[in-house]
């Protein structure tokens, strides 16, 4: 099963896709963290992935593309997949649809979720990230705080906040994502795969909430 998560930057995407990794036995990829890796190598890829990333600009749809590509090649995505933060453009879906059509795999469903601006912006700012990279895991400081603080409750690393999860960079990627991304709303909507959730503190519903509702949904139709 091959699943897409889209929706602004501090929905809940990473959050429900966890679940959705867990409970479905799905490897779950994150264009941003592949991205990260990338940076991290300090090399030229990373440095010119910087230069985007850095100012909450997309990465260039060829470049996008390539990267995610050659992940999704590998043996471990062979049974399906949990797409977070890919694709972003019409140009990226359609090349994913190809590229899933070779190999006779399609979209089997198009999560979108939805939350006020002003709630965005106030979730990814407080947003702290595991440092251990095989944990990664996300807690919120207003919404799910760290038992201790500064602390991972899972693995007991240190946490972080990403450098651009800062209240500038995060409108400019809300403005980039309305421009460029809001599009595929419609494009998965139009092939009939494009299911709509409201994650937000003004209807007291959360990503867990979301993610139990898609898995017992999932669970009965496919």
């Amino acid at each position: 099963m091959n699943i897409i998560m889209l929706g602004a930057p501090g929905t809940g995407k990473g959050t429900v896709a966890a679940i959705l990794k867990e409970r479905l036995n799905l490897p779950h990829l994150s264009s941003g963290d592949i991205f990260r890796e990338c940076i991290a190598k300090k090399d030229a890829l990373g440095q010119e992935l910087d230069g985007y990333l850095s100012k909450g600009a997309l990465v260039p749809d060829d470049l996008t593309i390539r990267i995610v590509e050659n992940r999704l090649e590998q043996p471990d995505m062979e049974n399906g997949v949990i797409l977070d933060g890919f694709p972003r453009t019409i140009e990226q879906a359609e090349e994913l649809d190809r590229f899933f059509a070779k190999r006779g795999k399609k979209v089997d469903v198009v999560i979108n979720l939805t939350t006020p601006e002003e709630e965005v912006i106030e979730r990814i700012v407080t947003r702290r990230i595991c440092s251990n990279q095989n944990c990664k895991t996300v807690f919120n400081l207003k919404l799910n705080p760290p038992k201790v603080e500064g602390k991972c409750d899972v693995c007991g690393s240190d946490l972080i906040q990403r450098k651009d999860d800062t209240k500038e960079t995060v409108k400019s990627r809300l403005d980039t994502y309305f421009k460029q991304t809001s599009p595929l709303v419609e494009f998965y909507s139009n092939k009939n795969v494009l299911r709509t959730e409201e994650v937000s503190e003004r209807i007291n519903r959360f990503g867990k909430e979301v993610a139990e509702d898609v898995i017992a949904d999932l669970k009965e139709n496919f």
